[in-house]
């Protein structure tokens, strides 16, 4: 098996493995004990949280060691939102937040609270003076990632936390996909990230609140990691997480310099040899080991099956793939494809050779999983072109004005209506294709859908293919999207 899901966990680095096992039986006892093994334990625990901090870019005294990386995020959301109580009860977040701290948002949201979320543009990333315009005098606090868990995208971090600090709001930073690879640009109040992604055991966190930071605990009491983080400290863990994320950080530049030729390869031949394949977020700025792609006429977990057995563990964001049957809110929030969607994050050390491995057995996977789910003849051929005309079109005229079948009566014979009403992706986009064929160019197709994936892949299909997307409206069962062909 070849593991390409590093985004997600990265096994125990070598170094991680052997500070554990001798911190196992020097790190026992209580650091805040006076006596020798105490004395022992404490000295451990303050090496670690040197080292640790010297990644982070903070002092000693402003990282605590936390339980995991999302009770760190949740401290850290709650305690700065309780000390800044006085200054508002509004929390602004990115769109494409991990659900870490959008579920803290939901617990602020739940108290009286109140969150304003900032969207995206198609690559993932915020508009620094779009996020300025959200902080005004009652902001408290407010989010926002380095860069993207799932498509990779790195975020103007450095812009938006001067915009925070001209407005006086303190910046929460999630860096647990971006830390091991560099220190997150300087200007943030508060830090949070996950030892398990730069392979650190599991169960350890960070959190990072500089001198200065108004920040007021929540939770239960304790005296332990500054009241923090509650609980006796796993110093061998601890201790593991430090080392091994002074080794990966050691290692950082060249092999991410590696990671990113091979990941620029996979951006670049998965469009020339999947065709209707969609490589999503920014090219550039974005983590060096992380491509995410989409392919029309997939359903994403059968394809995610089907390259376990041929030997590659990946993840996806797709709808298909998730107990909610609802996209995943990233590629909501970008407006982009879901439909078999592919997730591939290299860990350190990743063969050249793996790579061109998936590359070759890729395309006939998704030819297999889309003749399996009956994808028109020609599935895959471009009808003329990826030319942008696909848009939100919201407005357009006739269809946001009338109801779905008077939308699709008023085109008379060129209107054609698909019910894919209780079918899941990729059908709805499937039937689509099916008869676009058939429909004289300047006539419709009304697709009535309940799947939430529709929502984003019927438009999605529209620019793919250069045709025109006129909006969506309320159906009696579900929800009619309507499309113009153009050629």
């Amino acid at each position: 098996m070849v593991y390409f899901d590093a985004a997600s966990s990265v096994p125990l680095h070598p170094v991680a493995r052997q500070a554990l096992v001798a911190a196992l039986d020097e790190g026992w006892a209580d650091p805040a004990r006076l006596y020798r093994e105490g004395r022992r334990a404490r000295l451990l625990l303050d090496a670690a949280r040197e080292t640790a901090a010297d990644a982070v870019g903070c002092r000693p005294d402003e990282l605590t060691f936390t339980p995991s990386g999302t009770r760190a995020v949740h401290t850290g959301v709650a305690g700065a939102l309780a000390g800044r109580r006085r200054a508002g009860r509004r929390l602004v977040v990115s769109a494409v937040e991990h659900s870490a701290v959008l579920h803290a948002a939901e617990a602020h949201a739940a108290e009286g609270g109140t969150v304003a979320e900032v969207g995206v543009d198609r690559t993932g990333r915020v508009d620094p003076a779009a996020y300025a315009a959200e902080l005004d005098g009652a902001t408290a606090l407010a989010c926002l990632q380095s860069a993207n868990h799932e498509v990779g995208t790195e975020q103007p971090v450095a812009e938006v936390a001067e915009a925070c600090r001209a407005a006086g709001v303190p910046l929460l930073v999630d860096a647990a996909q971006s830390l091991p690879w560099g220190a997150v640009p300087a200007g943030w109040s508060l830090l949070a990230a996950s030892a398990h992604k730069w392979g650190g055991p599991a169960g350890v966190g960070l959190l990072a609140v500089r001198k200065g930071v108004r920040f007021a605990v929540r939770g239960p009491a304790d005296e332990r990691e500054s009241g923090r983080a509650a609980g006796f400290e796993n110093i061998p863990a601890v201790l593991a997480a430090a080392a091994s994320l002074r080794a990966v950080r050691a290692e950082a530049a060249a092999e991410g310099a590696r990671l990113r030729e091979l990941v620029d390869r996979v951006r670049a031949r998965v469009p020339e040899l999947v065709a209707d394949a969609e490589v999503v977020g920014d090219p550039v700025r974005r983590l060096p080991h992380l491509v995410t792609f989409s392919c029309l006429y997939v359903d994403g977990e059968t394809l995610l099956h089907e390259l376990d057995r041929a030997g590659f563990s990946v993840s996806s964001g797709s709808s298909c793939t998730s107990s909610t049957l609802t996209p995943s809110h990233v590629l909501r929030a970008m407006g982009v494809l879901s439909e078999g969607n592919v997730r591939v994050s290299l860990p350190a050390g990743t063969p050249e050779e793996e790579v061109d491995r998936f590359l070759a057995v890729l395309p006939g996977l998704v030819s297999g999983v889309r003749e399996r789910f009956g994808a028109p003849a020609g599935a895959g051929t471009t009808s003329g072109g990826t030319t942008g005309a696909g848009t939100t079109g919201a407005g357009a005229p006739p269809f946001a004005e009338a109801g779905a079948a008077e939308a699709a009566g008023a085109a008379g014979a060129d209107s054609v209506v698909v019910d894919a009403l209780g079918r899941r992706c990729p059908i709805p986009v499937i039937e689509l294709a099916k008869v676009f064929g058939d429909v004289p160019v300047g006539g419709t197709v009304t697709v009535l859908s309940d799947d939430e994936a529709a929502r984003l892949d019927v438009p999605a299909w529209c620019e793919m293919r250069g045709q025109e997307y006129l909006g969506e409206r309320p159906a009696d069962r579900g929800t009619a999207y309507l499309v113009r062909r153009t050629s």
